[in-house]
């Protein structure tokens, strides 16, 4: 996996985190930015789900305007972010996993050159950097606290590494 490319993930991945009592009921195949290599394991990646903005509905735009104006120092403002790909997209940044090679199914392809898609806008893997590692240091503080339960998941993939 290569840092800020986008992928989809394969759909035993999220039966894993089912099955570790997280929650990932999404029924859409939801590409994943690959975002930041695990400093314990180069193999696993924190991956951000993805979305189209433009299939999100009135209200649903408008709830995460709600939380994108929270101010900066309430950890919800983190919770979601919406920037540029080949089309205008929703980050939904508390969704973060890890996750390795052997999860990843398929690369997401642009729907303008057909290639594999890497984020290249510097400004938006900054902020999409700052917002996961606030996630991040929460979950470390609060050990499951995001619904797909990160901590065990995390725990799952680098015991699964040792065996």
């Amino acid at each position: 996996m290569l840092e800020n490319s986008i992928y989809y993930g394969k759909s035993e991945f999220y039966d894993i985190i089912r099955n570790l009592g997280g929650t990932w009921n999404d029924s859409k195949e939801r590409p994943i930015v690959a975002l930041i290599k695990l400093s314990k394991d180069e193999d696993i990646c924190w991956a951000v789900p993805m979305g189209n903005w433009y299939h999100r509905d009135a209200s649903a735009q408008e709830r995460i305007n709600k939380y994108l104006n929270f101010d900066e120092s309430d950890i919800r403002s983190c919770f979601y972010h919406v920037g540029r790909t080949d089309t205008k997209s929703i980050f939904f940044i508390s969704d973060i996993i890890p996750i390795t090679d052997n999860f990843i199914e398929r690369e997401y392809k642009s729907k303008y050159t057909g290639e594999p898609y890497v984020i290249k806008n510097k400004e938006l893997i900054s902020e999409l950097t700052r917002k996961a590692k606030r996630i991040l240091a929460w979950e470390n503080a609060n050990p499951n606290f995001y619904r797909q339960h990160i901590t065990d998941l995390k725990n799952y993939l680098l015991n699964s590494k040792s065996n």
